[in-house]
């Protein structure tokens, strides 16, 4: 029995290292997507809604990019779609959806106007 407390832990040890060094991070290319799709954001001139108030498009990007960071040290964030899909969706705190307001249109999801950026942009390179 005493051989196998010693033993035991030492493969809890190798799994929790395992679980860490298989963490998801972002490629070059992703990381680059990722900054893409924040600047974008910033830029876009348009109003994000979080949580029932409007926020212009330099502090949604700041927010999202805080999130992102959050959720990359955590390694749940390797790729843009990562990104959209759990940092600039919906909140994480009340879990209610992000929206974008550009101009005069009508306020649509966040996730759907992010992943047809993504798509402009991949399609632009």
């Amino acid at each position: 029995m005493q051989r196998a407390i010693p033993t035991l832990l030492a493969f809890v040890t190798l799994l929790t290292m395992g679980e860490f060094l298989l963490a998801a991070t972002p490629s070059a290319a992703a990381r680059a997507e990722i900054e893409h799709l924040l600047a974008f954001i910033a830029k876009s001139g348009c109003q994000f809604n979080r949580n029932g108030t409007w926020y212009p498009a330099p502090e949604a990007s700041a927010h999202l990019a805080s999130k992102e960071r959050y959720l990359e040290d955590r390694g749940q964030i390797a790729s843009p779609e990562d990104f959209i899909a759990k940092a600039a969706t919906k909140s994480s705190m009340t879990g209610k959806p992000y929206t974008v307001r550009c101009g005069a249109e009508p306020a649509i999801a966040s996730d759907g106007w992010l992943m047809a950026e993504l798509v402009r942009f991949r399609q632009g390179r």
